[in-house]
């Protein structure tokens, strides 16, 4: 988050009430493996949208309490259901707010995450990764947020540097320390460390001494873009010094990777470095961009030459012509405008955070609207929010009542006109 625009917290002071907007769908915001992690957490953490007779009061103490039993299963023996719980929280925490709930036990979330990303391996590492950012989300504007970046960065970094560490595991952990690096006021030496350790992860795609393309391992290179991405969300915060640190020769040979996600990440960073400060030699970049917007080639899967045209395209548009890329997302009564690359890497960011849950973060989560410039929460009632099966019962028997009277009244009139 653009350093100076955040609001502290004191002490226990948090916003009164709970949210509880329901069943939102973002159609627009899917993270890749978000729907393996529900189906880990559906038997742990209840769905909202099942019909039943609780009252909405009960299932919320009912979500509390399945919460509260994932929390215990963080301190587990087995690393499996381990896991699983961080999984299960993760899943939950995407689906609501709950900044007084995660408030009255960030430390032992934190020391939860930690004991996870330093003992744990592979699928633990990469679950607590994915925790780490939603937990600082969760809490929202306040200071308690950056005491979990200044704590959980110094592990993330480990992990993501550990060589002996699974590419995956290290890949959640560059977007971690990236998001929470965003979201913060880091010290100027740690926010430098990051980044640092960013380049030195996705310089492995840097052409070999010879000229040649590296020959790397599909999970490597998506190591490779992750880190890529994770550096570029910190360069829309920390302007040119991130192309002075990187080159632009460096990014336009990444562009030749053999790997979609690499070229894909490279082009949308000189996108957004190009949106920060021009190019110095626009013109060389713009050649590689529209060969590979018309790439044809049969080597590749059909499938990844769509998406690879398609990402080219509006790159190539923007550094050659200056068209910058518009997209509005609709959540509730209001929409989200992007019309700026850093704006969408931003939104990028948030997707990989919270998956499908973004649109009710944006709803209500005042750190969102913050990054974002929405404003705050807004007090109505959400169109989109499913009411439960006693506020429709209520509705349904007030509009009957009035229908009733209705006729009642015209009966009578009708009745009187006949008598006279």
């Amino acid at each position: 988050m653009p350093k100076g625009g955040r609001k502290k917290a004191n002490g226990h002071q948090r916003t009164s009430g709970r949210s509880r907007v329901e069943n939102y769908s973002d159609e627009e915001s899917v993270l890749n493996d978000n729907a393996s992690v529900v189906s880990i957490a559906s038997s742990s953490i209840p769905d909202e949208g099942v019909e039943g007779e609780i009252d909405e009061q009960s299932q919320e103490e009912v979500f509390e309490e399945k919460l509260l039993e994932c929390v215990e299963r963080l301190s587990e023996k087995s690393a499996q259901v381990r896991t699983q719980a961080l999984q299960a929280m993760a899943a939950a925490l995407s689906k609501k707010y709950l900044p007084d709930f995660i408030f009255d036990r960030y430390v032992t979330l934190i020391e939860a995450i930690r004991s996870s990303l330093r003992r744990g391996r592979g699928p633990e590492q990469a679950a607590a990764a994915l925790l780490a950012p939603l937990l600082c989300v969760s809490l929202g504007p306040c200071e308690q947020s950056e005491e979990v970046a200044a704590t959980l960065s110094t592990v993330l970094h480990q992990v993501a540097g550990d060589n002996s560490a699974s590419p995956q595991a290290r890949a959640k952990c560059c977007w971690a320390l990236a998001v929470l690096s965003f979201l913060t006021e880091m010290e100027p030496a740690a926010a430098y460390a990051s980044e640092r350790l960013l380049i030195d992860i996705f310089s492995g795609s840097y052409l070999k001494g010879d000229g040649h393309t590296p020959n790397i391992a599909p999970e490597v290179a998506a190591l490779h873009a992750a880190a890529l991405s994770g550096w570029t969300l910190l360069a829309t915060v920390d302007g040119c010094q991130g192309l002075e640190m990187v080159g632009q020769d460096h990014l336009a040979d990444m562009l030749g990777s053999g790997h979609l996600d690499v070229r894909v990440a490279a082009g949308e960073a000189l996108a957004v470095l190009h949106e920060i400060k021009p190019l110095e030699s626009p013109e060389q970049v713009c050649e590689l961009l529209a060969a590979l917007a018309t790439d044809s080639s049969h080597f590749r899967a059909k499938k990844e030459r769509k998406a690879q045209r398609s990402s080219f395209r509006e790159i190539l548009a923007f550094i050659e012509e200056g068209r910058a890329p518009e997209l509005k997302i609709r959540f509730g009564t209001e929409a989200l405008e992007l019309d700026t690359w850093a704006s969408r890497k931003h939104y990028e960011a948030f997707c990989q955070v919270l998956g499908s849950g973004l649109n009710l973060h944006l709803a209500q989560n005042e750190l969102l609207r913050q990054v974002f410039a929405l404003g705050a929460p807004l007090t109505a009632a959400d169109p989109t929010q499913k009411a439960t099966k006693l506020e429709r019962h209520l509705v349904n028997a007030a509009a009957f009542k009035a229908r009733t009277i209705s006729r009642a009244k015209h009966r009578d009139k009708r009745s009187v006109a006949i008598a006279c």
